[in-house]
């Protein structure tokens, strides 16, 4: 205690003694100003909001092109053989043959919002190729005859006859009101490639019947379409008010040949062997249905039903005799009198009816039967039904991109 009164005693005594001086001194110093910058070490790329791949583009195009369309291409090869030798022929009978068909399909769709347009293309040609008799005839136009026998001589010759021949394009755009409802058009053309010939024994120029556009067919029309919401029963309906009709038949050849009692011509409905082609105005309808059954989706049937009547052809047309027994008589007399070409009796036009209709059984991936039946009526071409029928069993094959 003793110890610490001192130590204050002390400090008290120096503080008060007086005051205390000191001196500093600051030497001047020259300071080189430069601006500061501060640098970013991290480095500064671009970055765009969206990202860019090329193959992403492609793959994304690609499945737009996918949806949207929709193709279908098949084809197939029939083919049958018969063949004898003569000692066969001598004791039994029978005719060396050879049979080919090919037939070839394609469906296209194309789909963009309220938009969409089908293309058909279908394709059947076929030839046999048989023996052939012909009577033989000398210098004068005589039937030749064997001195021996009597009998009437015959040359044989093989030759091909074609039995199947037709070529057909259908275009149908359209424009949806509602999910079954569509307004649009169709255009349909069909005609042959090859020549056809009264018979196989028969193969010149003047027995000629028909070749490429001639006859050539067109079909025009306007109206809606329903199609049925249920997948089991896809068929559609169009209905046309307003359509046209028209045949071509461009050869002079096929105008001016003959059979069965007609000229080209008239077979096939113009007016005088001069005209190329007519045209029918009226109403028309379309029944379409495509289906396929079973689990592997082996039977599919195919049907087309399509009718037209010309009510606007026969408005305007003249000379008009609506039984045909009266036509035929005024008909007979119009040629005996060598009247002028207006005044031919004309009959009105009739509703023309085509149904085709094709049924495929697929055994295996390229193996396939084909049965095919097809009936057609036009009475400016015959009074009676026309039917085709086919059988056939080949190779098929069929490609899906969906």
């Amino acid at each position: 205690m003793i110890r610490f009164l001192r130590f204050v005693l002390t400090l008290s005594l120096v503080l008060t003694m007086g005051s205390a001086y000191a001196q500093f001194s600051i030497d001047n110093v020259d300071v080189n100003r430069k601006p500061m910058v501060f640098k970013d070490k991290l480095r500064n790329d671009p970055v765009q909001a969206t990202f860019y791949s090329d193959p992403l583009y492609r793959a994304e195009r690609a499945a737009i092109r996918k949806e949207r369309n929709y193709l279908e291409i098949g084809g197939g090869l029939q083919g049958a053989l018969a063949a004898y030798n003569d000692s066969w022929v001598k004791v039994s009978g029978g005719d060396n043959s050879i049979a080919v068909l090919a037939n070839a399909y394609l469906i296209h769709t194309f789909t963009k919002n309220k938009f969409f347009i089908e293309t058909k293309v279908n394709t059947k040609f076929g030839y046999n190729r048989m023996k052939t008799e012909k009577l033989m005839l000398d210098q004068d136009g005589n039937e030749m005859v064997d001195p021996e026998t009597g009998s009437k001589l015959y040359s044989h010759d093989n030759v091909w006859y074609k039995n199947m021949d037709e070529f057909a394009i259908s275009i149908a755009p359209s424009f949806k009101m509602s999910k079954n409802w569509s307004y649009g058009a169709i255009f349909k053309f069909r005609s042959q490639f090859a020549n056809t010939y009264i018979s196989r024994s028969q193969q010149s120029a003047q027995d000629r019947k028909s070749t490429f556009m001639a006859p050539g067919y067109l079909d025009l029309s306007l109206g809606i379409t329903w199609k049925s919401p249920k997948e089991k029963f896809p068929i559609v309906i169009n209905l046309s008010p307003l359509a046209m009709s028209a045949i071509f038949v461009e050869s002079s050849t096929i105008r001016n040949n003959k059979w069965d009692g007609k000229f080209g011509w008239e077979v096939y409905g113009l007016a005088n062997a001069d005209r190329t082609s007519k045209y029918e105005g009226g109403s028309s309808i379309q029944i379409d249905f495509d289906r396929e059954f079973g689990r592997n989706k082996f039977l599919r049937y195919r049907t087309t039903f399509y009718s037209f009547f010309g009510w606007i052809t026969n408005i305007g047309m003249d000379n008009k005799i609506k039984d045909y027994g009266q036509y035929a008589a005024a008909y007979d007399k119009w040629v005996a009198d060598g009247s002028p070409v207006g005044m031919r009796p004309n009959l009105p036009v009739h509703p023309t009816i085509r149904w085709e209709n094709t049924v495929d059984i697929r055994a295996t991936k390229y193996l396939s039967t084909t049965f095919t039946f097809l009936m057609c009526y036009n009475r400016a071409q015959s009074l009676d039904l026309q039917t085709q029928t086919l059988l056939s069993v080949g190779l098929t094959y069929t490609f899906k991109n969906k």
